[in-house]
């Protein structure tokens, strides 16, 4: 709705507003987990990851539900230029992850710094080079200022959503045992990534997938600058509390947004059984990690 009615265009919408307002959840629930007594930046690390693992199973299993390549052959060949940023921000979390700078300005670490400063660039390029989109006209029987609104004030909702998450994780993780990155990778990251999966549904079956798809992969990259702005809020630099399970979340939603990227690059040279098997290894790629991480 807001993509016609602004003119902005889908990829815009998807990529920033829609990404950012259902990513509402991660940032105020990974917030929250530093800020609890004591602070608990492996709940926050496991969310911010770990969504983005759900997400491509968003992208993967609702496209197979609703017939595979035909959602995707929905979907405008510009959503690779989105796709590669959030592989290309995945890679920066995943080299600064194991370089673990020591460095810190103003209490946030360098390793956050870095991740903000390339996400500003990456997403400036993404618009320098994606091709000019052709702005369908809609009628769409609503203002300017009263879809505004919907999109605030949805927004606002979501915020709350996820603002006492992070406390009953940290509970569940007291009161069971259970690590607190791994309630984060697993739990936490499918309630604050409903969002996306309701925005992605919706869209497919009003057959906009672009729009759903765009805010996918829009989220992953926001997600991943979440961890500057939890970083605000630390004690200390948070990119060094990566554990062991943090490390394979980022490798494995890696590997996912890349089958998911390879998906759109293909969509139009590859037969309806390979798209289809790509989305499914999407699905079996994310149960083995979560194996992986359980056992």
């Amino acid at each position: 709705m807001l993509a016609s009615i602004t003119g902005l265009g889908r990829l815009f919408v998807g990529s920033i507003l829609v990404a950012l307002a259902t990513s509402l959840p991660e940032l105020s629930a990974n917030i929250s987990a530093v800020l609890l007594d004591p602070p608990n930046p492996s709940l926050a690390l496991g969310d911010i990851l770990g969504s983005n693992m759900v997400n491509m199973l968003i992208f993967g299993s609702v496209a197979l539900i609703f017939g595979g390549k035909t959602v995707i052959d929905q979907i405008s060949s510009s959503q690779i230029y989105l796709a590669s940023l959030s592989i290309f921000m995945t890679i920066i979390v995943l080299i600064v992850a194991l370089i673990n700078f020591s460095y810190s300005f103003f209490n946030i670490g360098l390793s956050s710094l870095i991740i903000i400063i390339f996400y500003v660039i990456g997403l400036r390029l993404t618009y320098k080079l994606k091709p000019e989109e052709d702005i369908e006209e809609e009628e769409t029987g609503i203002s300017p200022l009263r879809a505004w609104t919907y999109f605030l004030m949805i927004s606002v909702g979501v915020i709350f959503s996820g603002y006492f998450l992070a406390y009953s994780v940290d509970n569940i993780s007291h009161e069971t045992g259970v690590a607190s990155s791994t309630l984060g990778i697993i739990v936490s990251s499918i309630v604050t990534s409903m969002p996306e999966a309701s925005s992605y549904f919706a869209s497919v079956r009003l057959k906009a997938a672009d729009l759903g798809v765009a805010g996918l992969f829009g989220s992953c990259v926001f997600n991943v600058t979440i961890i500057f702005y939890t970083d605000l809020f630390y004690v200390g630099d948070i990119v060094q509390q990566f554990e062991t399970s943090h490390m394979l979340a980022t490798i494995t939603g890696l590997a996912l947004i890349t089958i998911a990227a390879s998906v759109v690059y293909l969509k139009d040279k590859a037969s309806k059984l390979f798209i289809n098997s790509l989305l499914f290894s999407i699905i079996i790629v994310y149960l083995a990690c979560i194996f992986t991480i359980t056992t």
